[in-house]
């Protein structure tokens, strides 16, 4: 089965791009539009998209208060790909730390729009750019940094962590390490519930906040 992906963006030229690209590969199909963050939720319900391709500004509802909405309402909810024009946008990063899964700029290349897709829809690896992670590390708290200490990770735990926060997936960081790759996902469920994080992108979150992991 393809994955399936909702666009929304409050411009007509940019969805028409997207499902022009998205829709030309035979494993993703495109199944519906929105022009605003409000028309999210019931076409998540109706359509039960894999993936949300979520415009991050939008006029009515923006793409920030959209994901939480839809983590916060809906059964088994879709992975988010927030879309947006820049990249250092602190808007981006409040999405992501609101729920989204990914990171996608509009002036990408079709291959590029492509990879983020299917790496957002399998759910493995991340998109979480160096000015993405820059402006992690600028939030950063003491609260933060007690909450990483607090989750008491074991060696193997911190050294997947900071593969994780490479951006790597659980194939690579298991080929890395010379160990299985249901190792790796054993060890990446442990941090996650070790940190009381919803994915691999609030972990890499924590990681970049707490300082465990510096921008590079």
């Amino acid at each position: 089965m393809p994955f399936t992906v909702l666009l929304v963006d409050d411009e007509p030229l940019v969805r028409a791009g997207l499902r022009a690209v998205l829709g030309a590969q035979p494993d993703i199909e495109v199944v519906g539009e929105a022009a605003d963050g409000a028309a999210v939720i019931p076409l998540v319900n109706r359509l039960r998209p894999d993936v949300v391709a979520m415009d991050v500004r939008m006029p009515l509802m923006d793409g920030i208060e959209a994901t939480r909405l839809v983590l916060r309402t809906v059964p088994d909810p879709p992975k988010i790909l927030v879309v947006t024009t820049f990249e250092n946008d602190e808007y981006v990063y409040e999405a992501l730390r609101a729920g989204a899964d990914g990171f996608l700029l509009k002036r990408a290349r079709p291959a590029e729009i492509v990879h983020a897709v299917r790496l957002v829809a399998e759910g493995e690896s991340l998109l979480f750019p160096a000015a993405v992670r820059q402006l992690a590390a600028e939030y950063g708290t003491n609260e933060a940094r007690a909450a990483l200490e607090r989750a008491a990770l074991t060696d193997r735990e911190e050294e997947v962590l900071r593969l994780v926060a490479r951006g790597l997936s659980n194939a690579e960081i298991a080929a890395g390490l010379t160990v299985g790759i249901e190792t790796v996902k054993s060890h990446v469920s442990s941090i996650l519930a070790k940190l009381g994080a919803r994915d691999r992108t609030q972990a890499v979150i924590a990681a970049y906040e707490s300082g465990f992991v510096a921008p590079s």
